[in-house]
């Protein structure tokens, strides 16, 4: 099967955001700023602290969501060409192949580690840092969507 594609800024920022959320130690930084916001709100409630703590602390949660929300998401998009491309992918049996007007790179099924679906993508994962990103709309119709999800869980051991 053979897929031809370009990214749009817009699903790319988004995907890039369902990545940085689905990350371990995201997931557990924004459960810690959040229950120190609960908390600190509380404790001003009763009178416990003096409203400068809750104020630093929502200031925090609010740093942290705009720094996963829009700062890392802008600066990948902005430093990376892949973005700017636009690509051919070959799923085969034994590996995919991908061509750009500049060269081609081939990869065993087995260089990848892992595979996750978002809303517009499939993030194929060489580890837990590098992945790279195939737009849904790519596909032709929803049996070829279907079918490379089917292989993608086939040859893609989690």
């Amino acid at each position: 099967m053979t897929i031809h594609f370009g990214y749009e800024k817009k699903q790319v920022l988004q995907a890039l955001r369902y990545h940085f959320i689905t990350r371990p130690e995201i997931k557990i930084l924004l459960i810690v700023v959040n229950v120190f916001t609960i908390l600190s709100a509380v404790l001003v409630y009763l009178h416990k602290i003096q409203p400068l703590s809750f104020l630093i602390f929502s200031f925090l949660w609010f740093i942290l969501l705009l720094t996963i929300w829009k700062i890392l998401p802008s600066g990948i998009y902005k430093k990376s060409q892949t973005f700017r491309d636009h690509f051919s992918m070959n799923f085969e049996d034994k590996e995919v192949v991908l061509e750009t007007d500049r060269g081609s790179h081939a990869w065993q099924w087995k260089d990848f580690s892992t595979f996750l679906e978002s809303p517009y993508f499939f993030h194929l994962y060489f580890n837990s840092r590098s992945f790279f990103l195939v737009p849904k709309d790519a596909f032709k119709d929803i049996p070829e969507l279907q079918e490379a999800r089917q292989l993608l869980r086939e040859k893609i051991k989690k």
